[in-house]
């Protein structure tokens, strides 16, 4: 079983990523592909701007479900039989199936919800510490893009200094490593608020 589940819960991961629910929400709205407006990303902000900020929280509880299923089923079902490193493996796939769905031609969103459920689902104190940095980045700098690339590049070394060291702090560096990435493309987006 562990070797079977090494591949089995990353596989899920990715696949959960993959769903690409901002893409059939606004479709099923608007009968729009949200890519095609907005920033062009698929994920909870451009669903909020496209069609309206209920929709746009209905795609944020379902794209943090989509990292918080996978990593939960991985410690919870397989946690007798997984080797150490398939939880956060699973974490960073959902995170890249959203970003690069398999569903959706691989044009996904940004990653930073499904990278947040899948916090919650090893530790709700490492989410409210993610979560806090990147709000404090957010004020500090005032872009989005790079407010995240900061987040997914510090919060591995924050969550080591808050003896956050578990489960938690793998699935932090790996997840953070493809934020990151990610958010490179928007370095220089300007943003306008909701």
């Amino acid at each position: 079983m562990t070797v079977l589940s090494s591949f089995i819960f990353p596989l899920i991961g990715y696949l959960f990523g993959s769903l690409p629910f901002a893409i059939w929400i606004t479709r099923y709205v608007k009968n729009m592909d949200i890519r095609d407006a907005g920033s062009g990303h698929a994920g909870t902000t451009n669903a909020a701007r496209q069609i309206g900020f209920g929709w746009g929280a209905l795609v944020l509880v379902l794209d943090i479900a989509k990292g918080f299923i996978p990593v939960y089923l991985a410690l919870r079902v397989g946690q007798d039989a997984i080797l150490p490193y398939v939880v956060p493996l699973t974490a960073a796939l959902a995170v890249v199936g959203h970003c690069w769905p398999v569903f959706a031609q691989f044009r996904g969103g940004m990653g930073l919800a499904t990278f947040g459920g899948a916090l919650l689902a090893a530790d709700w104190i490492a989410f409210l510490v993610g979560l806090g940095l990147l709000i404090l980045i957010l004020v500090f700098l005032r872009h989005r893009a790079r407010a995240s690339i900061f987040t997914g590049f510090l919060i591995a070394p924050i969550f080591w200094i808050f003896n956050l060291r578990g489960v938690e702090f793998w699935i932090a560096l790996a997840c953070g490593i493809v934020i990151g990435y990610r958010f490179i493309s928007d370095w220089n987006r300007k943003y306008k608020g909701l």
